[in-house]
């Protein structure tokens, strides 16, 4: 499959006349929880040309959603990238860790990594994690009865919030850090539930455990007491221009 997506992503970077710098999956298979049926998550950062960014014309800033089968692939300009570092998104923060990479050109990972540790706001990242997980229990149904890949997409953005608030620096995509911050007796109920879903379709109903259940309660609003307390960041946008303009090769 590996071979296959990196074709894929060839094709599309000549179709649209652009470098890919990096490519990476993201979703379940990129947190490390994936099912069977789990689609591929394919995001890219990719570079246009020098002329492009010099147009008075409107430039598209990403590429996709593009599906191709299982495939699921979507790309974002690099200066709607570092945009969205400047805002400490964490969405490039969870790219650059990803455990499965595509395609990367020298040095530019590590760089842009470096980068964004300087971009990082506890509070928003917070909220973002806490964003994500209330739409996820939003779809429990009665009796604590709600779908696997639903009750993961609380846990993992539950427990990157905790870990912000708690260690004050980027979450770790990979769900198996984050478990480190729970109950010895829940870690090892979480993984279990993380090798259920690897044998079970996403749409599986289970219940969840009380003693699950009190976590997610207690810890989400801990969380979200401790963010009305830490102040929003202001960055300055220069190291980020440096970054641009050197990855787009201006003099």
């Amino acid at each position: 499959m590996k071979t296959e997506i990196i074709n894929k992503l060839t094709e599309i970077a000549a179709e649209y006349g652009i470098e890919i710098l990096f490519a990476c999956e993201s979703g379940s298979r990129g947190w490390q929880f994936p099912s069977p049926d789990s689609d591929y998550d394919v995001r890219f950062i990719y570079v246009r040309r020098l002329n492009d960014y010099l147009s008075i014309a409107e430039q598209n800033d990403q590429i996709g959603i593009l599906t191709f089968g299982e495939l699921d692939v979507c790309g974002w300009d690099i200066r709607k990238v570092l945009q969205l570092l400047r805002k400490s998104n964490t969405t490039p923060f969870e790219w650059l860790q990803s455990p499965i990479v595509y395609i990367q050109q020298p040095r530019f990972r590590d760089e842009l990594w470096s980068l964004c540790k300087d971009y990082f706001d506890r509070r928003s990242n917070i909220h973002h994690y806490l964003g994500i997980a209330q739409g996820a229990l939003e779809t429990m149904k009665s009796g604590d009865q709600i779908k696997i890949k639903k009750l993961f997409y609380v846990l993992r953005p539950l427990l990157a919030a905790k870990w912000c608030v708690e260690k004050g620096c980027i979450a770790p995509m990979s769900i198996f850090p984050l478990i480190s911050l729970m109950p010895t007796s829940l870690q090892q109920l979480t993984t279990d539930l993380i090798l259920l879903k690897s044998t079970t379709p996403e749409g599986y109903t289970i219940k969840i455990e009380p003693e699950l259940k009190q976590f997610i309660d207690y810890e989400f609003e801990a969380c979200t007491q401790a963010s009305a307390e830490i102040p929003k960041s202001i960055f300055e946008v220069g190291p980020l221009n440096l970054f641009f303009r050197k990855v787009v090769k201006l003099p």
